[in-house]
């Protein structure tokens, strides 16, 4: 992860970062404890993968992809974004850790995860450092609060 361009001090990316953060270490706990054969342990943290991805992507899709979207440059790179939000929406909802094919589905799910924050953390949040003006950040920073009711960004 590229620690240069300074997004990562930025309030709304820091909070969609420790998001990306939580996600990934829920989903590699999930694909440990499923190794072990504590489906029981596996299947709590899928279900709590799946509420912490459910805020951050409306969150992140209503507010900075929306924001971003506007410019036909980025959306070309947000609409497949969106797509594999869907994808394991999909799958976090349907799966069945009982069934091998599910229990490997989670696991290649797992790695794609990460290539997606990648994309992200990479790609789209330095891009909206330069790309954004101070009412874009500010619709992007109220679609994260209207996602997180009650909660504080980093910054506050």
């Amino acid at each position: 992860m590229c620690h240069y361009c300074g997004c990562r001090d930025m309030p709304l990316l820091m909070d969609y970062i420790a998001e990306h953060e939580r996600a990934v270490d829920l989903s590699g706990g999930a694909v440990r404890a499923m190794d072990a054969g504590d489906l029981h342990t596996a299947r709590r943290l899928v279900s709590e993968l799946a509420s912490e991805l459910g805020s951050h992507w409306q969150g992140e899709e209503n507010g900075l992809f929306a924001v971003m979207a506007r410019d036909p440059l980025w959306l070309a790179h947000i609409e497949p974004l969106v797509q594999e939000h869907r994808e394991l929406e999909q799958l976090l909802a349907a799966l069945d850790l009982d069934s091998p094919r599910d229990r490997e589905r989670l696991r290649v799910a797992a790695a794609e995860l990460r290539e997606h924050i990648a994309k992200e953390e990479d790609g789209l949040f330095p891009a909206s450092l330069t790309g954004l003006d101070g009412d874009e950040w500010d619709a992007s920073m109220a679609a994260w609060r209207a996602a997180h009711p009650g909660a504080l960004m980093a910054h506050e």
